[in-house]
């Protein structure tokens, strides 16, 4: 595997996506592959929306998803794995961003999480399922 292994995590659910971050880090050893990890930090959308807020809302925001990213991380893996962990904080809608990383970056798999339990039988969430049909790699979704 040449590329790196994506794993999209989502920071607003705490510890939800351990079990995600710790089948993406089995997957990139199997292949000898750099982990990355990304989550993504919506944007505001519509103008009118956006102009309630100011820049620097933004970039506190954006730190504080890092933040967060690297804890949940370093939860998962452990210290030494999260250090050698590329961590990846986008801005925009979860799908789009974490399909335009995996391109841009050359990612062999993308690992996802399946978020809706009320549906698991039935239905993936919205972004995994996106993340599914529209991928140029492979997809290994996690229950």
């Amino acid at each position: 595997m040449t590329g790196p292994v994506l794993c999209a995590v989502d920071i607003s659910n705490e510890n939800r996506d351990i079990h995600v971050l710790e089948e993406a880090a089995r997957l990139a050893g199997l292949y000898g592959a750099q982990l990355d990890v990304i989550t993504v930090v919506p944007d505001y959308g519509m103008s009118v929306v956006s102009n309630f807020f100011d820049k620097s809302h933004h970039d506190k925001a954006v730190g504080e998803a890092r933040r967060r990213l690297n804890d949940l991380v370093e939860r998962a893996l452990g210290a030494e794995a999260n250090a050698k962990v590329r961590h990846i904080v986008a801005t925009g809608n979860a799908y789009e961003e974490i399909l335009h990383v995996a391109r841009a970056d050359g990612a062999r798999l993308i690992v996802v999480g399946a978020h809706k339990p009320d549906f698991k039988d039935y239905l993936l969430g919205p972004n995994a399922s996106r993340i599914v049909r529209h991928s140029d790699c492979s997809v290994h979704v996690v229950r």
